[in-house]
């Protein structure tokens, strides 16, 4: 238990660091100067959370998945400290400015970052059989929906009271520093409380020229989908290259692994139903889970009028449902053994949520919207757990790791891609809906990264919308909650083929049911 604590308090860093600098950005470009950059400081950190997780997989399957942990929480807070220092002494050869600086110590961060999650899930596999996971993993989920709540409210306050603490420190690198003392103490709990949990197979030689395809090939991609398109649209030369070099390493990547005898990504898993439907229905729901959290402000923001930060406090009635859903499913499914039944209830909550959502009147009141918020969360939560669980419980263990980094990036990729679509959706729908005198869309905004939403009017940020363009949003987020609704259908179909196999009361691999191919 002391292991899951140390390892819990690893994975809230991460999950916390996704939300806490949002509210810090614009006092971090101010004191830098580089506002033309700032999405820039999370796309740095998605694109290298995002290409890791698989390789962390591969590494966990090789090497004592306690030295891996170690390495992934020491990466994410030498990040940390670096991002803490960015611009403290001035320009630096090879970097520069201090915003350059900062774009590379948050990649930095998230090669770290992407460790302290797929390492979460992999070693509670280890501590705990499949009939029990469930309820230690619903624990996941709570941390994820407390990190999100909390992330916001922290970085403003650190932003802004920060500096009256430690004189001459700006109050956003504390933002930064926060992450030290509590990393510390879970490099604590793991070096003295953790078993090594050694893998069960002889040790191989990682695949370099592999990891290099998926990172030459992962990379631009999530840049590809995270670029401001009013900048760089889909047709421009550097969009195009971008998509172009994704492509052409991601085959090389799939043509080698084939071939190679100790691949990164086993692609013999695709074989296992339970693990090719079950990361289907993952990158469809990774996108309806980011299509609420970005568009939900701007609803409240552009069509109900309330301020960012009535409209940032509207999401914790769905990080709060996150964390109740995920706890009763993790524990329902440890108590009576049935994953599939908690899944699909938890879907059909979700569409009854966003249907709610998709159909509000620009009169919608403000509580109104909270509740239906609430109903989402409840409904996403046995997403968190159970998906992974029904994963790793059809996996034999030697390949634990790389099947359940798997589930990881199918959620993020997906969300990546899907974060992307409903931005141009959004911005089409505005486009041929927004009142001929108002403001278009600046080519000086900011452009889709999974934290700052897609690119607004120049007329509407910040100040009053008319009745016009109210109802002009209102119109596209309607459109944009109804694709996600056919997001979650789709999402809802996958899982009906999801095999439920009995939950294996040993990690041995003799307890594995052979239907799960």
């Amino acid at each position: 238990m002391l292991t899951f604590a140390g390892i819990l308090l690893a994975m809230f860093l991460g999950s916390l660091d996704q939300t806490i600098v949002s509210t810090a950005l614009p006092r971090i470009v101010a004191d830098l100067h580089g506002l033309d950059r700032f999405t820039w400081v999370a796309t740095a950190y998605l694109v290298a959370s995002t290409t890791l997780v698989p390789i962390y997989g591969k590494l966990a399957d090789t090497y004592s998945r306690r030295k891996i942990e170690v390495a992934a929480v020491s990466i994410f807070l030498v990040g940390s400290m670096l991002c803490g220092l960015a611009g403290e002494f001035g320009d630096l050869p090879l970097l520069g400015d201090g915003m350059n600086q900062l774009v590379v110590f948050r990649a930095i961060q998230g090669f770290g970052g992407a460790g302290l999650f797929a390492m979460a899930f992999i070693i509670i596999a280890d501590l705990f059989p499949p009939a029990e996971r469930g309820r230690y993993q619903g624990f996941t989920g709570a941390v994820f929906g407390t990190s999100s709540v909390l992330g916001p409210l922290l970085g403003g306050f650190l932003t802004d009271q920060g500096s009256n603490w430690i004189p001459g420190v700006a109050g956003w690198r504390l933002v930064f520093y926060v992450n030290l003392p509590l990393g510390l103490v879970a490099l604590w709990f793991i070096l003295t409380q953790m078993p090594a949990l050694r893998p069960q197979t002889e040790a191989k030689p990682l695949d370099y020229f592999s990891a290099f395809l998926l990172m030459t090939g992962l990379g631009p991609l999530v840049v590809a989908l995270q670029i401001n398109k009013t900048a760089y649209p889909w047709t421009s030369p550097f969009t195009l290259t971008l998509l172009g070099v994704a492509a052409a390493s991601l085959v090389l990547f799939v043509v080698r692994s084939m071939r190679h005898d100790n691949p990164i990504l086993d692609f013999n898993l695709f074989r296992n139903h339970v693990f090719r439907t079950a990361n289907g229905a993952l990158f469809l729901l990774g996108g309806a889970f980011l299509g609420i959290i970005i568009f939900e402000p701007l609803f409240m923001v552009n069509v109900l009028g309330v301020t960012a930060t009535k409209a940032g406090v509207s999401l914790i009635p769905l990080s709060m449902g996150v964390v109740l859903g995920s706890l009763l499913a993790g524990q329902m499914v440890s108590r009576f053994g049935h994953y599939k039944r908690w899944m699909m209830g938890g879907l059909v909550v979700l569409l009854g949520g966003l249907s709610l959502l998709a159909t509000m009147p620009v009169t919608v009141g403000y509580w109104q919207v909270l509740a239906y918020l609430l109903l989402c969360g409840v409904g996403l939560g046995p997403t968190m757990p159970l998906y992974t669980l029904a994963i790793q419980n059809a996996i034999e263990p030697h390949l634990m790791g790389q099947a359940t980094s798997a589930s990881q990036f199918f959620r993020q990729i997906g969300g990546a891609i899907t974060a992307s679509v409903l931005g141009a959706i959004l911005t089409f729908t505005l486009a041929h809906s927004m009142p001929a005198s108002a403001t278009p869309v600046s080519p000086t905004a900011q452009q889709t990264t999974v934290s700052e939403g897609p690119a607004l009017p120049a007329s509407v940020a910040g100040a009053p919308a008319s009745p016009a363009m109210r109802s002009a949003f209102s119109s596209a987020i309607s459109r944009v909650y109804m694709f996600n609704i056919f997001l979650v259908l789709g999402g809802l179909f996958m899982t009906l083929f999801v095999p439920e196999l009995p939950l294996r009361k040993s990690n041995s691999p003799d307890t594995l049911v052979p239907s799960a191919e």
